[in-house]
């Protein structure tokens, strides 16, 4: 059948198809910015009267029955989720569709975002991530629980007087302090070689740590320089920066030599590795404590780009037990052989 297509046919399908979705996708934002927008109403009514009329919880709660009844092929009409436009309507009083950072949330992010986030500045921070990102709502309450607007960006680094602008604050709002590694389950008596194996290990995870933009290169990441062998603890590129990114692991507190080694380490890279496409490299320093003074001084004369941040373990778990708490790999891996 295709052989007897003109020519421009797949050109004219493959046109065609992308204009189909990208019209549903549109579709798709506009109903969801009208569906927001009449919740919006809703909870704006309801609170108008329970400023004006008294309107307790159980007028609320006939009022959500006697709109299901009227509407009952409607979902979304319930009295918690009625509650939930109330809130919805107090928390943007300005409210409109054209709010770009509102009107493209779905509901269910709304809804996270009113249970788990309390101040106004932390709630933008969230949905402007959700956004940028694509937030799926079980990623967003995982990043909320991680207090990731705590981290991003606190890290102690040398960014702005090393990486010329913008480049030195997208770098800075990759970095994050502390990084939490808590899918990693460690005994208290572990080494770097060993932090390093279970990360890797763990590579997906360890991704989402870092955020959008990394691509993984390799672990221990062999180096030669005057006929003498160097190791990378690992190597990423990241994405966006057009950077490589070495990150190093050290157990215990920062000590200022850490940064002169990988100063070193970021030299050899951009001689080596680096192309005239790519940005300057920039290090990560991750260790299990630091000093903010030793930090800072051990930074000010460093020409590289680098970030010094600590890191965090399992916290809940007894340090008896940790390392010998089956993953959740051991437990899919023990589950099939009984199946």
């Amino acid at each position: 059948m295709s052989k007897h297509l003109p020519n421009t046919y797949f050109q004219l399908l493959d046109e065609l198809k992308a204009n189909i979705q990208q019209a549903r996708l549109r579709a798709t934002i506009a109903a969801n910015a009208e569906l927001l927008q009449l919740y919006w109403q809703i909870g704006n009514r309801i609170l108008r009267q329970q400023e004006q009329a008294q309107w307790g919880d159980k007028v609320t709660a006939q009022l959500a029955a006697d709109l299901q009844r009227e509407f009952p092929d409607m979902k979304g009409l319930s009295h918690r989720n009625v509650k939930y436009m109330r809130q919805f309507a107090a928390a943007y009083p300005d409210f409109t569709i054209g709010q770009r950072s509102v009107a493209q949330l779905s509901w269910s992010h709304h809804v996270i975002l009113m249970d788990k986030v309390k101040g106004d500045e932390e709630r933008l921070f969230y949905m402007a991530k959700a956004l940028e990102h694509g937030w799926s709502r079980d990623m967003l309450s995982l990043q909320i629980k991680s207090g990731l607007n705590q981290r991003q960006g606190k890290a102690i680094t040398n960014f702005e007087s090393r990486l010329p602008s913008p480049q030195s604050d997208l770098a800075q709002q990759l970095t994050k302090d502390p990084y939490l590694f808590d899918f990693l389950t460690l005994r208290d008596d572990y080494q770097e070689k060993d932090l390093e194996n279970a990360l890797t290990d763990h590579i997906t995870k360890f991704l989402l740590e870092l955020g959008a933009g990394f691509a993984f290169v390799g672990k221990q990441y062999h180096l030669e320089v005057s006929n003498q062998d160097y190791h990378l603890d690992l190597l990423f590129y990241h994405l966006k920066l057009r950077a490589y990114v070495v990150i190093e692991l050290k157990r215990g507190a920062f000590k200022p030599e850490y940064a002169g080694k990988l100063n070193f380490y970021l030299s050899v890279v951009d001689d080596q590795l680096k192309t005239e496409l790519d940005q300057p490299s920039i290090g990560l320093l991750i260790c299990q404590d630091k000093d903010k003074v030793i930090a800072e001084y051990a930074l000010k004369d460093i020409n590289k780009p680098i970030d010094i941040s600590e890191y965090r373990l399992t916290d809940h778990i007894p340090s008896n037990l940790k390392g010998t708490l089956p993953t959740i790999e051991d437990l899919e891996r023990e589950l099939q052989k009984r199946e």
